[in-house]
């Protein structure tokens, strides 16, 4: 069938908990797709209150009645179809609101958060929605690290935090895994329960809503050791496509397997760039085979979604 490109910016979203990577996943695909035609918006932008008053009314940014939910639906479509906004911002170091920006929109736009997927008009923007679950404990440890070497917290005072949001993240953050086309989740190997970076495996679960790439030789050049793909059920009993990538894949057989991803999407070979790159637990930049092989098949759908072939 022909396919028609799009004449509007191709939008993507990720959605996930607090600390659960949606920073890191977005930093590496906008590399990839060229900064300068990428515009990342951060849902945080739409709370509510700031953090003093958040903690004075016992509201947490997880909740939606925290958050200006009917703004980002406004601005979300208003982007879509090409048109500027004036976005609020939220100052995650101070926990304060600042002066709103003007930004237009780009070829491709990724908009990352908490509640991104919380209404149908919400939805009804994306062309690919993703969702971040990484396993629980490793979710805890990343917010650890980063709120208290980022954003001025105590390690007593994030556990405190997450101890209140619990019931909120099962209430509003969770419930959004159902509406993703893909769900990725970042856990440890058995044998090193400790890993949170470079050698932690992936599981990305692919869902019919989208047109999945026939990934029959990447599995053969990661056949020995570091793919695997099976059918299996969700959590809601569905069929689903279960692709799992492991932590210890070696240089040479990620290599060959990110040259097959690639030679899936010529129409991006001139966008090709450093991938799969984070900030370990001494904040330092490392690498990783399974972020990296993440973002490629991410980007892959939403090049393909911006050549027409799964358009809404």
């Amino acid at each position: 069938m022909p396919f028609h490109k799009l004449d509007r910016p191709v939008v993507l979203g990720i959605v996930g908990d607090s600390a659960a990577g949606k920073t890191t996943l977005t930093r590496g695909i906008a590399n990839i797709l060229g900064p300068d035609r990428v515009l990342t918006m951060c849902t945080d932008d739409y709370h509510r209150f700031d953090r003093a008053e958040r903690a004075a009314n016992g509201l947490s940014a997880l909740d939606p009645d925290a958050n200006f939910i009917d703004i980002l639906e406004q601005h979300l479509q208003l982007l879509r179809d090409g048109k500027p906004v004036l976005k609020p911002v939220y100052n995650h170091v101070g926990g304060t609101l600042d002066r709103p920006v003007y930004v237009e929109p780009k070829d491709y736009i990724i908009v990352e958060g908490l509640l991104g997927y919380t209404t149908r008009a919400m939805r009804d923007c994306y062309d690919v929605k993703v969702f971040l679950e990484p396993a629980e404990d490793l979710r805890v440890k990343w917010k650890i690290q980063r709120d208290t070497t980022k954003r001025g917290y105590t390690e007593a005072e994030v556990r405190q935090s997450l101890e209140k949001r619990a019931t909120d993240s099962l209430d509003f953050i969770h419930p959004q895994r159902t509406f993703a086309d893909m769900v990725v989740r970042f856990f440890p190997p058995e044998d090193n329960s400790e890993e949170t970076g470079a050698h932690l495996h992936v599981r990305h679960t692919l869902r019919p809503t989208l047109p999945h790439p026939d990934l029959t030789p990447i599995l053969e050049a990661g056949a020995k050791k570091g793919l695997r793909l099976e059918l299996a059920r969700d959590v809601d009993g569905k069929p689903v496509d279960v692709l799992e990538i492991a932590g210890d894949v070696d240089d040479k057989r990620a290599a060959a397997m990110e040259d097959l991803v690639w030679k899936l999407i010529p129409e991006a070979a001139h966008l090709r760039g450093n991938v799969g790159r984070f900030f370990d637990a001494q904040n330092e930049l490392a690498m990783s085979h399974p972020l990296a092989l993440s973002q490629l098949m991410i980007t892959y759908h939403i090049v393909k979604a911006a050549l027409g072939h799964h358009a809404i």
